[in-house]
């Protein structure tokens, strides 16, 4: 086979593993985009704040059971092939995707919603337990091994790429209809869009053939035949796997969940950054940072993976409780001069079928930094509701960009060699399984869990910063156990340093 083609296979098959995973990512993060909408729609509105806890909790969920996804598909991938089961997690997303888009509120059907919710939010995690191993591993078998920390990259962008696109069709949905609409019925169009993608992706990935080496084992009759027993029966195995985890994924996650889905909840719920504006932060802060990722694939085939994803972990540890409360200040209303003559109060009484009426009234103050705090404070018979909204000045906006692309700066450092690291790290007859397993630990849970527990943080002590405990003890405590334990030595052609085995 000629270099050129050679050269061909690997970018169609960069390319379609790729699309795939973008759209599993999409099709995971819009739950989490849509967070504070979800929480009004499936739960009780009694306790807004509770509300909204359950259902980053929920969002949680697909991130703990992505472990056991890993150990299902893991080990179908490594005893039928890598194509097909990534095949069927794609299947499993889209459907469950959809099928969120399509379930009646809690006012229609009460606790029915959230369960449906919860169950399908459950499915979504078994399928991305079972992709993201999947794909990192056909296309790391692929590459050239001095190549492969470059090429891996691309399939690291796509997790933010499905952020960023998740925020990208929620933006223009709510910007071509009215609020109102928006959050009557338009939130459903991101879930039910789902379904085209995940048709395309399939047509894209069916074209595809077997991992070369996955194929050349299989024509061996060397394929595993209990690939849960060899990866976490065997001692020597199962020492890599713990490594793994706590030496690189558990960093990892929090770093991931800390710059992107932590700092998107930030600006929402507690420095309380208007809809679109929030989200305009973060996808023009991902899209800036996005490059990122190849450059410190690339980076780490020369100098190694290890230099790399450790040196993130430590810049952000030292780094987080300054950039959030940086963060925090844009918004402090102490600092500002206030323009009176541009105060505004509107109100209304609107009757209700029961002979009740509906009191709304809305305060809007404007400060000499182009800050303008809106408070609408609801009153009906059974409660009082009030919610703050801030949209800030250009400068300040501008600023907030530059703060989260430096945590985002901050993920390509961690999250860029690393499916490179795991791939490396495990023989090819049980590597699915085997680095699915770590990883989705470490990102289902360490990680996936940060949004929930810094959120309730911050609920019960009242600090905008005690949230950052969380991802800081774990930076740290990984960065201590990768740096001690993991060691890396050089391939034999020279190009990047690999874990020591």
């Amino acid at each position: 086979m000629s270099s050129t083609k050679q050269h061909q296979n690997i970018w169609q098959v960069i390319f379609a593993s790729s699309a795939g995973t973008l759209i599993e990512w999409y099709d995971f993060y819009i739950f989490g985009s849509l967070s504070l909408i979800l929480s009004e729609k499936f739960f009780p509105d009694s306790n807004p704040t509770l509300a909204y806890i359950a259902t980053l909790a929920t969002f949680a969920v697909g991130f703990i059971v992505r472990p056991f996804g890993a150990i299902v598909f893991g080990r179908l991938g490594d005893m039928v092939g890598r194509k097909y089961t990534f095949l069927l997690t794609l299947l499993i997303m889209g459907g469950s995707t959809f099928a969120i888009g399509l379930i009646p509120g809690y006012k229609t059907i009460g606790l029915v919603a959230p369960i449906l919710v919860l169950i399908l939010r459950l499915a979504q995690g078994l399928a991305l337990g079972g992709e993201y191993g999947g794909a990192a591993t056909y296309v790391a078998e692929h590459s050239p091994a001095h190549r492969r920390g470059y090429y891996t990259s691309f399939i690291q962008t796509t997790a933010t790429l499905g952020l960023f696109v998740s925020l990208g069709v929620i933006l223009v949905t709510r910007t071509t209809m009215s609020a109102e609409s928006f959050n009557d019925w338009g939130w459903r169009i991101p879930f039910w869009l789902s379904i085209f993608l995940v048709m395309m992706s399939y047509y894209i990935r069916i074209k595809l053939q077997e991992s070369p080496l996955f194929t050349q084992l299989k024509k061996e009759g060397k394929t595993s035949k209990n690939p849960l027993k060899e990866s976490f029966g065997n001692k020597e195995n199962l020492k890599l796997v713990l490594l793994a985890l706590f030496g690189a994924a558990m960093g990892q996650g929090v770093v991931w969940y800390t710059g992107q889905f932590y700092a998107l909840s930030f600006l929402q719920s507690t420095m309380h950054i208007e809809f679109v504006q929030s989200n305009v932060i973060i996808a023009v802060a991902l899209l800036i940072g996005t490059p990122f990722f190849i450059y410190f694939g690339h980076l780490s085939d020369k100098i190694g993976r290890k230099k790399i994803m450790m040196m993130g972990m430590l810049i952000a540890a030292l780094a987080y409780f300054p950039i959030y409360n940086a963060m925090d200040k844009t918004v402090d209303l102490s600092a500002k001069q206030e323009v009176t003559a541009m105060y505004r109060v509107e109100s209304t009484i609107t009757p209700l079928e029961d002979g009740t009426t509906l009191e709304k009234s809305t305060k809007v103050r404007t400060y000499s930094d182009s800050t303008v705090v809106k408070e609408v404070t609801t009153i009906t018979k059974d409660k009082k509701e009030v919610k703050k909204e801030v949209k800030v000045g250009t400068n300040n906006l501008i600023w907030l960009i530059v703060l989260v692309l430096i945590q985002v700066i901050f993920v390509t450092m961690v999250y860029g060699p690393i499916a490179a690291f795991l791939v490396e790290l495990f023989p090819t007859r049980i590597r699915y399984t085997s680095m699915s397993l770590p990883y989705h630990i470490g990102n289902g849970v360490f990680g996936g869990l940060l949004p929930a527990i810094a959120t309730l943080m911050v609920q019960k002590t009242g600090n905008h910063l005690a949230g950052l405990v969380y991802p800081v003890a774990i930076a740290l405590i990984c960065l201590v156990v990768g740096v001690i334990f993991i060691k890396e030595k050089k391939t034999a052609d020279g190009y990047a340093e690999v874990p020591e085995v």
